[in-house]
């Protein structure tokens, strides 16, 4: 047990790698954050006005369900928290998941993937779903995996 956690969601396996090479390069405990009902290729597409994931970044206020799992957050300072970016900003599946765990008094680093777009307003569209205890701080964009090593680079950069 460490005192930093990298959680995740990934729909399509990105974010997933960078998340496994974080988790290492910041020796920190990893956690996946798993929708109750998965999504399929034909739910992520974008460009399909009723498709699962268009029609739930539509609804700010909608919360998809996730696994509930074990997770004692207060073993934790710093949470990584990585994501791709729907819509210029995280899903809302992340909402569900800082609604469902407490995160009074921590640091939470951001980090997503994108195939081009950028974090947009994420951090103020998350600030709702958080105490006010806690420090949110946009991290970086990978539009790469990066390596172990860089990744040690961007958290020994980081300061925490």
């Amino acid at each position: 047990m460490t005192n930093k956690l990298v959680a995740y969601f990934s729909a399509s396996g990105v974010t997933k790698e960078v998340a496994q090479n974080l988790a290492k390069a910041a020796k920190a405990d990893i956690f996946e954050i798993e929708p109750k009902e998965p999504y399929t290729e034909a739910d992520l597409n974008w460009m399909d006005k009723n498709s699962r994931s268009s029609v739930e970044m539509n609804d700010k206020n909608f919360r998809p369900e996730i696994v509930e799992k074990d997770l004692d957050t207060d073993d934790y300072d710093t949470i990584f928290l990585g994501f791709p970016i729907w819509w210029y900003v995280a899903p809302t599946i992340i909402n569900t998941f800082l609604e469902t765990y407490d995160f009074s008094n921590k640091t939470i680093v951001l980090f997503a993937t994108s195939g081009g777009s950028g974090f947009g307003g994420t951090v103020e569209y998350l600030k709702p779903s958080l105490p006010d205890s806690t420090t949110i701080v946009e991290g970086e964009l990978f539009n790469y995996n990066p390596s172990v090593e860089d990744l040690e680079e961007w958290v020994k950069d980081l300061k925490l």
